[in-house]
């Protein structure tokens, strides 16, 4: 993976968790991946050996209701700072039957499922759960089953991170029937004025036999943080602060933003064409790019600003999105 410097932070909190003289790189990683401590088909060695292998910088080990040790697989794999193995669970909850699932990442212990008299209750009492033993959450899938709505999610409080593409094929990603897909669902809190960060995972399980599009396969969706080092306590700060992108194929080589907009560098692939789509309150399309390089210049009037990168592949890029008040 290409490792490049990431000329501005996307909001002033950013900017206040850098010190100017750390230069800042690029990290690929992963945040909700099984093994066979939950339902995985592979050992922890084996996952976090296909992970490196597949250029990936880091790795967090989500078993559901079990948090799987990780000081002996970053004894072997994390020298010279080439991989990073985090310690997470998939707190697996429901309500009323719907699944309910809340990654918590670099947890000092199993958080229990904490349960809750509706979904934004089951929701919250995990998050905080999660919080109380210092790790980070995440909201997984919320289309699964039907399980949260984007008016349940935007109530929670002390979350920033959010599913918005997962590699399990019966997640709906997309929506249907009525019920809108999980990016659409960003854009309706995000329109709310609640600040929330996507993230693209691949929710893997199956490491051996067939990889097709039914079967829970690595390498589907992942995260590429920015941070001065590869440590746990970098990946946290950068992802709770928004500094990353997620994808599904597409890598970017530079983002830059000012007080005047946002432009983005696509790292080309052979052959391959891109268009880059700017977006804005309730999901409306600001602006629209080809080739390998987009900006787009704050008009006045937006409540925020985010990008989608999309391939003639149909891979995508994420960018996180920017309140344009608050760099102005």
């Amino acid at each position: 993976m290409k490792r490049i410097h990431l000329a501005f932070a996307f909001v002033p909190l950013c900017l206040l968790a850098m010190r100017p003289s750390e230069p800042m790189q690029w990290y690929k990683g992963n945040t909700h991946t099984h093994t066979i401590n939950s339902d995985g088909d592979s050992t922890p060695d084996e996952v976090v050996r296909w992970y490196k292998e597949h250029n990936y910088q880091f790795l967090v080990l989500t078993d559901h209701n079990f948090l799987t040790e990780v000081e002996g697989l970053n004894s072997i794999f994390a020298a010279r700072e080439k991989f990073l193995v985090i310690n997470g669970e998939e707190v697996t909850d429901s309500f009323e039957g719907s699944p309910i699932h809340i990654n918590g990442l670099d947890l000092r212990e199993v958080v229990p499922p904490q349960g809750g008299s509706d979904p934004v209750e089951t929701v919250q009492r995990n998050v905080d759960a999660i919080r109380g033993m210092g790790g980070v959450p995440h909201i997984n899938h919320p289309n699964f089953f039907w399980a949260l709505t984007a008016d349940q999610m935007r109530q929670v409080r002390n979350n920033k991170l959010i599913e918005i593409y997962n590699g399990a094929p019966a997640v709906h990603n997309h929506g249907g029937g009525g019920s809108p897909g999980l990016e659409a669902m960003w854009d309706e809190i995000l329109s709310s004025g609640k600040l929330i960060y996507g993230i693209a995972v691949d929710d893997a399980h199956h490491f051996k036999g067939e990889f097709a599009p039914d079967r829970l396969n690595p390498g589907r969706g992942w995260v590429v943080v920015r941070a001065p080092r590869l440590s746990t306590a970098a990946i946290m700060e950068g992802l709770e602060a928004g500094r990353f992108y997620a994808s599904t194929g597409v890598s970017l080589s530079d983002l830059r933003m000012d007080g005047q907009g946002i432009e983005i560098d696509i790292q080309e692939k052979s052959t391959f064409k891109y268009t880059t789509h700017f977006i804005g309150d309730g999901g409306r399309l600001l602006s629209k790019a080809h080739g390998l390089k987009a900006r787009y210049r704050f008009q006045g009037g937006e409540r925020y600003v985010r990008a989608r990168v999309v391939d003639s592949m149909g891979y995508v890029a994420w960018t996180q999105p920017v309140f344009v008040d608050q760099v102005r």
